[in-house]
């Protein structure tokens, strides 16, 4: 479980998006934007963890927030979870087929997609064990790499690899060269790059003794995670100077990697992280194959999806509800295919702002939960895993949550101007989510569920 949460929020956020935080916000500001995010991530995962052990479910943000918030909430947040990971299945097979093309510039498109799409199932089908042997490797591929290129750009910041020492100027002579806006807009990317964290939860139902093993993947997790980012953004904070033309390219290439790489002297380095980064593609994919395919099928055991989607097959896997995401992924995915794809840009940047409206409802329903289980008599001490700084870290969460949702804003100013076009395609999952939470409430009449008829055990 730890190798699976290391593995969904070490990948392109690290080794490509790295670098554009640096050249925008300067070292100082890009360490800084991602040191609270990781505080704020901590918080979710203590809160996750909490409610995770008590109730270890599959899909288990909206049967938290179904239980704990209201009804309606847990609808909305179980269908906007399935659409995101779904959409972004079908990202990863985009950049899957670019970075095949980086080997094979005249291959076909439909063939590597094809290809990975039928290898995310296959491994999905292979029950939880398959889904979990292959995460465990493809984290192990990212998390070697981040060692060794942390180890080898420390030696470079001291002189003992390639000659002078780099030292520490690129951060003292000048750290936060654009300003706290800068920093805000970072917020975004940094968040984006923590996201998939989450899974622990997701995995807890299938999990073995999660009651123990949770709480073990959660205390280490959040400083492994935090240990690699701070430590790789400084490394490369130090290396290359923040105006480097180069950290703002998304191109493979160019990866802040791949510059210390080739500049320690590996003359492979490109094709070296081409490759660690087709892993970490496939990686998100899967996990995102995996997160979906469970949500669709609680929300079918729960009623709130056809109910040929809750079928189980003899291994515990949701068949159905696996092809059927598996086909809305390809689905997004031909559609940039016709035209200029701006429809599968647009489901895109709406499952972008999924991701932290699912991390709001996590805040959301710990805080309910802990209330609820405080107001019905329960004992704290019989909790298996007990989340700290109750009740700040919620709120902290929460309110870091909504700064890095009004942060987005900031990358839609530019001279002055508003890009409204910009601020739509950012901010059209917020409408989305919005209608399907108010449409289940209109339709089921629902309401915010009093403390006391929360439905703390499993068994209710």
């Amino acid at each position: 479980m730890t190798m699976i949460s290391l593995g969904g929020s070490i990948g392109t956020g690290l080794f490509l998006a790295s670098g554009g935080a640096i050249h925008s916000a300067g070292p100082g500001g890009a360490l800084l934007a991602y040191a609270l995010i990781g505080i704020m991530v901590y918080f979710l995962m203590t809160s996750l963890g909490e409610m995770a052990t008590h109730m270890p479910v599959s899909g288990t943000f909206s049967t938290y927030a179904t239980r704990f918030v209201d009804p309606s909430l847990g609808f909305a947040l179980g269908w906007n979870y399935w659409y995101n990971w779904a959409i972004t299945i079908a990202a990863e097979l985009s950049a899957a087929t670019l970075i095949m093309k980086f080997w094979f510039p005249d291959s076909p498109s439909v063939l590597w997609s094809g290809l990975f799409l039928l290898l995310m199932v296959g491994l999905n089908l292979l029950a939880v064990k398959g889904y979990g042997e292959s995460e465990y490797w493809f984290a192990m591929i990212k998390i070697v790499t981040v060692i060794v290129f942390i180890a080898l750009g420390l030696l470079m910041v001291v002189g003992i690899w390639r000659g002078e020492a780099a030292g520490f100027r690129n951060l003292t002579d000048n750290p936060f060269p654009a300003g706290f806006l800068a920093i805000l807009g970072v917020f975004m990317a940094a968040g984006f790059s923590f996201q998939g964290t989450e899974l622990i939860g997701v995995t807890a139902g299938e999990s073995e003794n999660p009651r123990e093993n949770i709480p073990k993947a959660i205390k280490t997790i959040f400083w492994r995670i935090l240990l690699f980012y701070i430590l790789a953004i400084l490394i490369i904070g130090l290396l290359i100077p923040h105006t480097e033309e180069q950290l703002a390219s998304s191109d493979i290439s160019t990866s802040p990697f791949t510059i210390i790489f080739e500049k320690a002297g590996l003359s492979i380095a490109a094709s070296v992280m081409n490759a660690v980064i087709l892993t970490s593609v496939l990686s998100a994919g899967n996990s995102g194959m995996y997160a979906s395919t469970r949500m669709l099928w609680v929300l079918a055991k729960d009623g709130k999806a056809p109910r040929f989607l809750a079928g189980l097959n003899k291994r515990g896997v949701p068949v159905a509800a696996l092809l059927v995401t598996a086909a809305l992924g390809l689905f997004a995915f031909l559609a940039s295919f016709f035209g200029d794809g701006v429809v599968y840009v647009w489901l895109l940047n709406a499952s972008g702002m999924s991701g932290f409206i699912v991390w709001l409802g996590i805040a959301i329903s710990h805080y309910r939960f802990r209330r609820a289980y405080a107001a019905q008599g329960r004992d704290l001490n019989d909790l298996a895993y007990r989340a700290k700084w109750f009740p700040a870290g919620p709120l902290i969460a929460m309110a870091l949550c909504a700064v890095v949702i009004v942060g987005q804003f900031v990358g839609a100013l530019n001279d002055g101007a508003v890009d409204w076009g910009y601020i739509i395609a950012s901010y059209i999952g917020i409408p989305l989510f919005l209608a399907i939470f108010l449409g289940h409430k209109w339709k089921h009449r629902t309401r915010m569920l009093k403390l006391s008829e929360c439905k703390l055990d499993p068994e209710e």
